[in-house]
């Protein structure tokens, strides 16, 4: 199957849910929500953010909310496509008698209102953890001056600084790394500083 390059595009290349697939678009559509073409499938948008998207598969089709977890879900319609997801939620349907257009109005506008409140699940960022290489943990544990300097670094810096004598080939060119950005530290400047505030 090629990829869609517009919305109708999408439906045709689906053939045997199309006129349910109309059909949910045209609910979609009845709303505020901004159509728009992502991962080559119908997306709906409110204000830039992702709410809803339509989706047909072999056997099904139905609605994705990005943000779905947080639904009430009365009518108990909601599946959690996978465990690892948190937030998206899909309201699967296997043929178009099961559209009940009332019902499926009331959850994407209950969507656009969770969005408009700004619910909304971030994705976690793990802050990457600092490996310190040994020639400068040797230089940092016989220092308590740049030992103290080094730990007031933020993380981005201190990483900087390592990759900086991680990345030396050569043990000359780690000492002569390390004698460089020695200095550095204690002033706590970052290593690219200065070209951050051309």
């Amino acid at each position: 199957m090629k990829k869609a390059t517009s919305v109708e595009e999408y439906i045709e290349n689906h053939p045997h849910f199309a006129d349910a697939l109309h059909q949910l678009r045209a609910i979609i559509n009845s709303t505020e929500l901004v159509e728009t073409l992502k991962w080559s499938a119908p997306v709906y948008e409110l204000e830039g953010k992702n709410v809803i998207g339509l989706g047909a598969f072999k056997h099904h089709f139905g609605i994705w909310f990005f943000n779905g977890v947080f639904l009430k879900d009365e009518k108990q319609l909601l599946t959690n496509a996978q465990e690892k997801t948190k937030a998206l939620r899909q309201m699967r349907f296997t043929s178009k008698a099961e559209i009940d257009k009332n019902v499926v109005l009331a959850y994407v506008k209950e969507a656009i209102e969770n969005q408009k409140l700004g619910k909304e699940i971030k994705p976690e960022r793990k802050p990457k953890k600092v490996v310190i290489p040994k020639e400068l943990k040797e230089k940092l544990d016989g220092n308590s001056v740049l030992f103290d300097a080094f730990k007031l670094l933020t993380p981005g810096k201190q990483r900087e600084y390592c990759e900086y004598i991680e990345t030396a080939k050569r043990e000359a060119t780690k000492d002569s790394r390390l004698e460089k950005i020695m200095p550095m530290i204690i002033k706590g400047v970052g290593l690219n500083d200065k070209y951050k505030n051309c």
